[in-house]
């Protein structure tokens, strides 16, 4: 594997954990910036909505550019925007600094897992695209934590600042690490990025990962509450807990990597299946705290650990370009908007376990969505004569 997929991973966890802050120091900020809880709540949902509708804008703007100067320039906007964050006095200050940081966020992902294609054989475009988002999964495995303990001890503007040092780090990497490959070339090339949106099927190949990641969002925004609500679990051992399902996000991230790309279609088959019957227990269950456990540990081993999958599978029915990725990332994005704001009202009107039920839902219509995949496959293996076994003599 390149050391540049490596630096890249680095990236995207410095982008997750600033990502995930918020969520981990919500009572310090509100104190801070004399705000409400819900305000607070609200910079997460702009942070979301920056990334999935501002991010495809700002990498069409960077697609001429070298790519490894677009990544620095992105440094540069991500960085500023958390030290806006971190210098904060006012709450629309800091709800300005979190749209500039979603956007960077988004273009940088999209830009990314661009290079990771460029930079590797098509048949490990899957492994590599496990390495580079292993540093989402390291952002909920330590990122958040991290954050909070700083952010707890030295005050919520110090996490903002550590955010910042990782990103000076990551440029530093991605600076060292990474090769100069050249932007779009040309507008034939930057008709071919756009040209790919016409594809009624790459529309639908798009929205099953928005239905993926929002099946899992749904348990995973609402876990907090499920498990000391229903389950018991006192507010201490929550956090235990978040770490053990972050665990779980990198050993299947590592998994589905090495499946991604021979097996794309069924890799995501079994995963959305599995993780049916994982929130269909969870929601059944959720009162006994062993089962609570382990339906919690199996949506995080797979749920958002589709993620390379997921962008093969895009990627094969589109292309590899930058502007293809961060429009597959706002679909992904979509999905945690839709779970977390649908999952908010559903458990106002029918209590803690509708979130699980919503994220049931989803997970079906997302099984539904592969159905025209799975039948093209079907007919080209019936179209296309299999070769004989090759018969080895034996002496």
């Amino acid at each position: 594997m390149p050391r540049a997929v490596y630096a890249l991973a680095f990236g995207i966890f410095a982008m997750v954990t600033s990502e995930f802050v918020v969520a981990g120091l919500m009572p310090q900020m509100a104190d801070g910036l004399d705000a409400t809880i819900p305000q607070i709540g609200y910079l997460i949902t702009a942070f979301a909505a920056a990334m999935a509708f501002g991010g495809p804008f700002l990498t069409v703007a960077l697609l001429k550019v070298p790519q490894k100067r677009a990544l620095l320039i992105l440094f540069t906007v991500f960085l500023a925007g958390n030290v806006l964050a971190a210098t904060a006095t006012t709450y629309p200050v800091m709800l300005a600094a979190r749209v500039v940081t979603g956007v960077a966020s988004q273009a940088f992902f999209g830009v990314a897992l661009a290079l990771c294609a460029q930079l590797t054989r098509p048949e490990v475009r899957g492994r590599a695209v496990s390495v580079a988002l292993n540093g989402l999964m390291l952002g909920t495995l330590l990122g958040l934590p991290l954050a909070t303990y700083v952010g707890e001890r030295l005050g919520w503007r110090a996490a903002f600042w550590g955010v910042s040092a990782l990103a000076l780090l990551a440029a530093a990497a991605t600076l060292i690490g990474v090769p100069d490959l050249p932007g779009a070339d040309g507008s034939g090339q930057l008709r071919a990025e756009f040209g790919v949106f016409r594809s009624a099927r790459l529309w639908l190949t798009l929205s099953t990962s928005t239905l993926v990641i929002g099946a899992t969002f749904a348990a995973f925004s609402y876990l907090n509450p499920i498990l000391t609500g229903i389950s018991g679990f006192g507010a201490g051992t929550v956090p235990l807990l978040l770490v053990a399902y972050g665990a779980a996000t990198v050993v299947g991230n590592m998994v589905v990597g090495r499946f991604a790309d021979r097996h794309t279609l069924t890799v995501l088959l079994v995963g959305l299946a599995l993780n049916s019957l994982f929130l269909l227990a969870f929601a059944l269950f959720a009162q006994l705290s062993a089962a609570a456990v382990l339906c919690m540990l199996g949506i995080g081993l797979v749920g958002v650990t589709m993620n390379p999958a997921m962008v093969v599978r895009v990627q094969r029915r589109a292309n590899a370009g930058a502007l293809v990725n961060s429009v597959h990332a706002s679909f992904i994005t979509l999905g945690i908007v839709v779970a977390t704001s649908v999952g908010g009202v559903a458990i106002d009107a029918y209590g803690l376990r509708a979130p699980l039920w919503l994220g049931l839902a989803l997970a079906l219509v997302g099984i539904a969505s592969l159905v025209p995949d799975l039948t093209e496959r079907k007919k080209r293996a019936v179209t296309v004569p299999q070769e004989p076994e090759p018969v080895t003599a034996r002496v």
